[in-house]
């Protein structure tokens, strides 16, 4: 993996520590950034815990970023573009499970990579939204994955409206996952990651995979689906182990 100076990346028992380290942009993702994230999710084998250094987890994209981008051709917005899509196909298709720890603002495209992870943690005072309308431009990326996380009218609502809601909000709406005290957060978050990272590798990854692919099977095809997986999953060692363990205390 090389070495990173917009990210921060540590292993601690079991997790991977990925922090946005620009906190003087409020963690703003530029080109370089997205590369980092992209380089260290996807050369990552281990449970992935993502916050943001200082007051914000991130604020969307680098302003400095979207003016050089400005007169730019289709090909190179097209290639930016690409480039976050890249990103959140790579969480999506990580093996382990990818925890977004909110702290602050979540906005546009920042709001976009927490939704793009697994499980969103967020402190009292955290807020998310995408603002992106009130400027003229849509959070297109990030619309299939907002799309299956809350109902249509919200998902509509949320960006056609552009507002910024409280993490009491997104969690009402199904948009997150937990809201915890910001003075007990990092206690708090650290607990439910060593919780999450001591579960079943395989079991865990082959739930992700099948959670995230049924959406586009038919019915019927789903099932199959589920068939094949359950199978797979009773000649994996965890299994083996799980059901010793079982059967010995019974």
């Amino acid at each position: 993996m090389r070495p990173f100076q917009n990210i921060l990346y540590q292993v601690d028992r079991g997790i991977a520590r990925v922090t946005l380290n620009r906190p003087d942009k409020r963690n703003a993702l530029n080109a370089e950034t997205i590369a980092e994230l992209s380089d260290a999710i996807a050369n990552s084998s281990h449970l992935i815990l993502m916050s943001g250094a200082g007051a914000d987890f991130c604020s969307g994209a680098d302003l400095s970023g979207l003016q050089k981008m400005f007169d730019a051709g289709v090909l190179d917005h097209v290639a930016s573009a690409r480039a976050l899509a890249d990103l959140f196909l790579t969480m999506r298709r990580h093996p382990r499970p990818i925890i977004a720890a909110v702290r602050g603002r979540a906005l546009a495209g920042g709001c976009g990579l927490a939704t793009a992870a697994d499980i969103i943690l967020a402190t009292d005072s955290a807020k998310f939204g995408y603002p992106e309308v009130n400027i003229g431009f849509v959070p297109a990326l990030v619309m299939a994955i907002l799309r299956r996380s809350v109902s249509e009218k919200r998902a509509f609502e949320l960006i056609a409206g552009g507002d910024v809601i409280s993490a009491q909000q997104a969690l009402e709406i199904g948009m997150i996952n937990r809201v915890f005290p910001d003075d007990a957060f990092d206690s708090e978050v650290d607990g439910y990651a060593f919780r999450l990272a001591e579960k079943s590798a395989s079991a865990i990854t082959l739930s992700k995979h099948l959670l995230y692919h049924i959406d586009s099977m038919a019915f019927e095809t789903a099932i199959e689906a589920g068939v094949e997986v359950n199978a797979i999953a009773r000649m994996t060692d965890d299994y083996k182990q799980g059901i010793e363990k079982f059967l010995k205390k019974h």
